[in-house]
Formats: C-alpha cells, sequence, structure tokens
C-alpha cells in the first residue's frame, strides 16, 4: 500500500487557493472601482469564467484519464494559466477583461477536477486523509485574503493583478511536484460516464448541486460589493471571508467524525438549509455585523460540508479508472452552469432590484435544491463500493 504523497499534495492545495483568495473576494471589487463597469457587465465577465468551467474539462478530463498524464495536464495548465494572465495588465476596457477572462479561465478549467481527480487516486487507501490534505487550500486561501484585503487599503486596487499574478506564478511551480498516481485495474469501473450520469441518483446530486452553485453566484460575484457599500473596509471584507474559510476548514478536520456519525444525504440536506438562511440574511441584514459573522460561519456547511460529501459520492460513484471525466463533468455541470447561471442572473438583478432581492433570489436556489435532495433516493452507490472522504465506511 502507497503511502500518501501528503506535503506535495496539501503545497499545491495550498497555492492554487492562495490565487483563489486573491480573486474572488476582491476581483469584483476591481472591475467596478478600477474599471468602472456596472453590475450587469461584472455578471458577464464572472460567466465566461463558469462557461469555461462547462467545456474545458469535458474535453480535458477525460483525455487526461485516457493518457495517464494528469500531472502533466495540470503543470501545463498552471503555466499557461500564470502567462495569460500577464495579459490583465492591459486590459483596460470591459471587452479587452472579457477576452482576457475567456482565455485565462479556458487555461486553468481543468486544473481543480483534475487534481481533485489526483489526490482521490492517491488517497483510495485512505481516505480519511482527504479531509486533512484538503484544509490546506483553505489556509492558503484564508492567508491570502488577511494579506490582501489591508494592503488593498493601503495601495490602489491595481495592486491586486500583480498579487495575481505572483501567486498563479507559485501555483505553477508546486504543480511540478505534483506526482502521477500508479495506476490501478479499471476493470470495475463499468459503463461510461454518461452512463453513470444517468441513474437517478446521480442525477439528483448533479442538479442538487447545481442549484448550491446557482445559489453562490451572487455570493463569489456580488458579496464584497455589497459589503464594501455597507460600509465595511477591505480589511474588513477580507476578514469576513476569512472567516467563512476558517469554519470551512474545521469541516475538514472534523471529516472522518463527521460522515462516521452522519450520512452524506444527511450533510447535503443541513447545508441546504444552511443555503437558504445565509443567503437571505446577507441579503436582507448586510448592516448588522453580528449577523453577518453568522452568515459567514455557515459557509462551514454551505460549502465544507457540501464540497466533502458531494465530490465524495462523485468519487465513489465514477471509480478510479473515470475518476478525472467524473470530477470534470460534476465541476461542469455543477460548479460551471450553475456558476454561469447565478452569475448571470445576479449581475441582472444587481443593478434592477438590488442587493437584498439578488441574495434572495441565491435563497430561493437553494430551497429548490433542498427539495431535490428531500424527493431525491438513496444518493450513494452500494454499501460495499462507497469511500467517502473522511469515512472508512459505507455511507
Amino acid at each position: 500500500m502507497s503511502s500518501v504523497p501528503y506535503v506535495r499534495l496539501s503545497a499545491f492545495y495550498f497555492a492554487y487557493f492562495a490565487y483563489v483568495g486573491a480573486f474572488t473576494p476582491f476581483f469584483s471589487l476591481y472591475l467596478q472601482r478600477e474599471l468602472a463597469l456596472p453590475g450587469v457587465e461584472i455578471g458577464i465577465i464572472l460567466s465566461v469564467m463558469a462557461l469555461a468551467r462547462i467545456l474545458v474539462p469535458l474535453v480535458v478530463g477525460p483525455w487526461a484519464d485516457r493518457s495517464g498524464h494528469r500531472s502533466g495536464v495540470l503543470r501545463v495548465s498552471m503555466v499557461l494559466g500564470a502567462i495569460t494572465w500577464a495579459g490583465a495588465f492591459a486590459a483596460d476596457s470591459f471587452i479587452g477583461m472579457l477576452v482576457l477572462i475567456a482565455v485565462f479561465s479556458a487555461v486553468v478549467a481543468p486544473v481543480m477536477p483534475i487534481f481533485e481527480g489526483i489526490t482521490f487516486s492517491h488517497v483510495r487507501d485512505h481516505p480519511g486523509r482527504y479531509g486533512p490534505v484538503r484544509l490546506w487550500g483553505s489556509i492558503g486561501f484564508v492567508v491570502t485574503v488577511l494579506v490582501v484585503g489591508p494592503l488593498l487599503d493601503i495601495y490602489p486596487i491595481r495592486l491586486l493583478l500583480w498579487l495575481l499574478l505572483a501567486v498563479l506564478v507559485a501555483g505553477a511551480l508546486m504543480a511540478f511536484s505534483v506526482p502521477e498516481p500508479v495506476a490501478v485495474s479499471h476493470s470495475a469501473d463499468r459503463g461510461g460516464v454518461w452512463q453513470v450520469l444517468a441513474k437517478p441518483q446521480v442525477m439528483a446530486l448533479f442538479t442538487a448541486c447545481f442549484l448550491m452553485s446557482v445559489a453562490h453566484g451572487p455570493f463569489y460575484g456580488f458579496y464584497s460589493i455589497h459589503l464594501a457599500q455597507a460600509g465595511y473596509s477591505k480589511t474588513a471584507v477580507g476578514m469576513l471571508w476569512s472567516l467563512g474559510v476558517v469554519a470551512e476548514i474545521f469541516v475538514f478536520l472534523w471529516s472522518p467524525r463527521l460522515f462516521h456519525r452522519f450520512s452524506s444525504e444527511t450533510l447535503l440536506k443541513f447545508a441546504f438549509a444552511c443555503a437558504i438562511l445565509r443567503f437571505a440574511s446577507i441579503g436582507w441584514f448586510a448592516e448588522s455585523v453580528i449577523i453577518i459573522v453568522i452568515a459567514q460561519l455557515l459557509h462551514a456547511a454551505t460549502f465544507g460540508a457540501h464540497h466533502a460529501a458531494s465530490i465524495g459520492l462523485v468519487s465513489a460513484w465514477f471509480g478510479d479508472g473515470r475518476r478525472a471525466s467524473g470530477q470534470a463533468l460534476y465541476g461542469s455541470l455543477t460548479y460551471g452552469a450553475g456558476g454561469m447561471l447565478g452569475s448571470l442572473v445576479s449581475g441582472v438583478l444587481w443593478d434592477a432590484v438590488g442587493p437584498a432581492w439578488t441574495f434572495t433570489f441565491a435563497s430561493f436556489a437553494g430551497a429548490i435544491g433542498l427539495a431535490v435532495l428531500v424527493r431525491a433516493r438513496r444518493l450513494a452507490p452500494s454499501q460495499e463500493t462507497v469511500r467517502i472522504p473522511g469515512q472508512q465506511n459505507a455511507v
């Protein structure tokens, strides 16, 4: 039984989510304040990123599985991402930034589906190790947010472009340390990915996760703008983003106990119930620091528990031989398609009806997702094949 390359996997998670921590909370502020773009154009730019996450992994993921060079694809994507981002310094208009983001998103879109597949292959004999490895991505996010927020309160927001370039270069370097998993027999992986997707349990899982991504569209696109308009400083915005991710870290740390005590279906339903409350609270009570803090703590459920349970189920359904393909399909149809719809709708709603109703839309999407889960039958495969991250036994 091979050991898990804990340090190298954790290092890449840290580096990649350091980029996410610089980009997600502050890039929409950059678009609004540096480029003076309205909400609709910000939503369009962010939706292009989601569109790339729909299309590109569907091609690259299966190719990476067939070729057996998943780590090589990861390295090429990260290097091209860093090179492409250098063009952001010349993108000073809506069209220029739209083109830049379209190209950049296309080259980095396969990174996380492929890396999640690599990680699950490495921890397949040690499922309890996924949470402790993945939490380093959350730590990277928190560290970056806590550094970037205060810097942008002192220096012009254009500094964000340099900070993003720095963490992308670091991520590209870390990609070269990621080892290729040892190949295993795929004889048990019967049927293609689309045959697996057609199963009622998988369709229900993907539909619900799509709706969770729709619900997060307003959050990822306009949460920082919403707080800034309510009078929060960039440092405070960064601290609130960090608070949510710190809560998420505890979920990954406790994932062995959580998934031993509760089924994945139970945790997913709880996550959707929290999403309903969380996004409505953000929309209507931004002026209340206490409510906003509580809402951010619910990130532990709406992302942490939801993410661990859902990708564990995806890994169980698609098996080792189709792991990159399955994760790519999941990322495309849930994070990609859901994120695109959430970004587009929230961009329109932001200008038309304002923040409160935009986040109410997010809460409504969460409610529909919960209804899908309540109606669904058991989401997990047969008891013998389930290996949820952090859980040694069946779901």
